[in-house]
């Protein structure tokens, strides 16, 4: 299978994986290389497009969103973002738009609407939704895909979710159970080994074993909270 643009990214997520020291998920830097990529937009030229500028009045943004804008260079663009935000918010919600109601039912339902709504999640989600997609299509296709993707050390729990969500309604059936066997056998392979490191971290603890070496075990609490719910850090470079 020819390289396209839209395999670019996902070979060099599953090369780079496979290059780090650390087991990690490949999909967990897809998604972050996503984020990265739709606040940079937002934070660039994007803020002042009319379209984008509509979604992000009535979306804004969760607190991790606003924390890794409020962390780039641009203050003003942050703040005329936040400025539009805040007078969608004042004339949807404060300013006539929803008719003072002593039980405050509507008003309850636009807040909770607000609170669960971020242009950047929808943003990345939609973009990652359509990586795991390809990545399903690459393993039907490409045998080297398949090759480096039964060789991964590690996918994370949320993602392997989605994986076999996403392979048995497209793939077809009589080529699932081998796709669910390769997902099975990288996760099965790596709990086995997290486990047995962790179980190590807790017994460097005891009195006992403190002259013990730490093998693979010092950074295991947080690889495993990184497998269980996803997400990186700095250990995994």
């Amino acid at each position: 299978m020819a390289e396209q643009i839209y395999t670019i990214p996902i070979n060099e997520a599953f090369d780079s994986a496979l290059e780090k020291q650390t087991p990690s998920c490949p999909f967990c830097s897809l998604y972050s290389m996503l984020e990265k990529n739709a606040v940079e937009a937002i934070m660039g030229a994007a803020k002042m497009e009319p379209d984008i500028r509509v979604e992000t009045n009535k979306k804004g943004f969760c607190r991790r969103h606003y924390d890794m804008m409020f962390g780039t260079n641009s203050k003003l663009g942050l703040a005329l973002i936040l400025e539009s935000h805040l007078s969608e918010i004042e004339k949807n919600i404060f300013d006539g738009g929803t008719t003072f109601d002593p039980k405050s039912e509507k008003e309850q339902k636009k807040l909770e609407a607000l609170e669960r709504s971020c242009y950047v999640c929808d943003k990345t989600e939609g973009n990652f939704a359509q990586l795991i997609s390809n990545a399903v299509y690459m393993w039907e296709n490409d045998d080297e895909f398949r090759r480096k993707f039964a060789a991964q050390k590690s996918f994370c729990m949320p993602h392997y979710k989605r994986l076999l969500e996403v392979g048995s309604a497209n793939l077809p059936k009589k080529q699932f159970p081998e796709y669910f066997k390769a997902a099975r056998n990288v996760m099965q392979k790596y709990i086995g080994e997290l486990g047995n490191d962790v179980s190590w971290f807790c017994k460097k603890f005891d009195y006992r074993y403190e002259s013990e070496p730490w093998y693979n075990a010092k950074d295991s609490v947080t690889r495993a909270i990184n497998f269980l719910v996803g997400g990186e850090n700095d250990n995994n470079k």
